[in-house]
């Protein structure tokens, strides 16, 4: 890790924590929910914690383009080459505002149409997890930091998934990729950490997620040792048409078969509000 990347990735775990922290701030104190144009909810935290990662990032890393959920809800979408942040200030909006804890702030940097590093905060619970591609991931707990690593495939094997979209595809799916299992369903990005600190082996999501949803995650489970497939068993790109990913499947390493054959047929549309 060059001293530039490490200096930044310190910049986003600072970021993030002062998103988290204004979130729960604001928790606190109470909010309204407002429902946006597309029909998903959004609240004052969503906007507040998108602010402060906005300065952050300008401060950190100028002249960079990021790309943040609340921003381009509102129409604002930067001129972008191929190296740019996806921000999403809160992750697994509808949990949130139902009183659960697995929600989190995710901040991502992509080079290249890939995930070059990531942090995934979870405020309610003051759980941190950030990895460099290629260079290790690691998480903070407790006020202590501690390398993280994915798990070899071995007998006692288990699943992450979604908790609004799990389905008799995706169970289909992993009967097929990984055998008889147990699952746990957790909400947000949370579900590429679990994986990333060798919790469970594969979490398969078989339907569309935003860019800004999976880059974080994404990138701590690269850093980890993992891998992220797309519906034809490549690895899942970045820079698609309306940041759009149709579907995935994230793995402890090892390439699970691919998640085309069990999805539904996209016609655009379709609810996204939930993240990952």
């Amino acid at each position: 890790m060059n001293p530039k990347e490490k200096a930044l990735l310190e910049a986003l775990v600072v970021a993030a924590r002062a998103a988290g922290a204004e979130i729960l701030k604001l928790v606190e104190a109470g909010f309204e929910v407002e429902t946006k144009c597309d029909a998903s909810p959004v609240t004052i935290c969503d906007r507040a914690a998108e602010a402060i990662i906005l300065e952050f990032l300008r401060q950190a890393a100028p002249g960079v383009p990021v790309i943040a959920e609340e921003e381009v809800s509102a129409g604002r979408i930067p001129a972008h080459d191929d190296t740019y942040f996806l921000v999403d200030p809160l992750d697994g909006t509808k949990e949130f505002i139902r009183g659960g804890d697995d929600y989190t702030v995710n901040i991502g940097l992509i080079a290249e149409g890939v995930p070059r590093l990531g942090v995934v905060y979870q405020p309610a619970m003051d759980r941190l997890w950030a990895g460099l591609a290629g260079h290790g991931a690691f998480l903070e707990e407790g006020g202590a930091r501690k390398e993280i690593h994915c798990r070899p495939l071995g007998e006692q094997r288990a699943a992450v998934a979604s908790k609004s979209h799990y389905n008799q595809a995706t169970d289909d799916y992993l009967a097929e990729a990984i055998g008889l299992c147990d699952h746990v369903s957790v909400g947000s990005s949370l579900k590429f950490c679990i994986v990333a600190e060798g919790q469970a082996d594969i979490y398969p999501r078989l339907s569309p997620t935003s860019e800004w949803d999976t880059a974080a995650g994404h990138a701590v489970l690269l850093a980890a040792g993992g891998r992220v497939d797309g519906p034809d068993g490549g690895p899942l790109s970045y820079g698609k048409k309306a940041f759009l990913n149709r579907g995935f499947c994230a793995t402890a390493g090892w390439q699970a078969p691919p998640i085309g054959p069990f999805m539904e047929p996209f016609a655009g549309g379709g609810d996204i509000s939930e993240g990952v």
